[in-house]
């Protein structure tokens, strides 16, 4: 069965390392805002819309007092090399069992083009500084995602 969640539910806690092998833990950030992107792989085309998205609003973004985190399941070099190659300002999180993807309901069956599939989908969350769900985006569009929780960081 999915996990699903919804705005007010309490975000669960996690603890991932970055591109520089830096532990992040969620639970460190309470009392701030916090975005995390759940995203397929490094350095696809609708993958690298998204990125560049939140990296040409990052500046705005921060501005809301807001931390930013992408998360996938490529390797820390892999996450390094996307994140020199276009100049990302944000860590991006190695999430390779899956584990973190599948306990916010990001990693599971999935269908492109007709054809079902296992992996990532693509979906964004902000968490609160009171450690719990504000937006929710499940099926989040690449182009349009970083513009959309820009905004909603700045009507909040």
């Amino acid at each position: 069965m999915p996990v699903t969640f919804n705005k007010g539910d309490l975000a669960p806690d996690f603890t991932l390392a970055d591109q520089a092998g830096k532990k992040h833990t969620l639970s460190t950030y309470k009392g701030e805002a916090v975005v995390l992107y759940f995203y397929p792989r490094d350095d696809t085309p609708g993958c690298t819309k998204q990125a560049c998205g939140f990296r040409d609003n990052y500046t705005e973004l921060i501005a809301t007092g807001t931390h930013l985190f992408g998360i996938s399941i490529d390797s820390k070099e892999s996450h390094d090399k996307f994140r020199e190659k276009y100049s990302l300002p944000f860590p991006l999180l190695v999430d390779n069992e899956a584990s973190v993807s599948k306990m916010y309901g990001a990693w599971g069956e999935k269908v492109l083009y007709g054809r079902k599939s296992i992996g990532m989908t693509r979906c964004t969350f902000i968490i609160g500084p009171d450690g719990r769900f504000q937006k929710v985006w499940k099926r989040a569009q690449a182009a349009k995602n970083p513009e959309s929780v820009l905004k909603e960081l700045q009507s909040t």
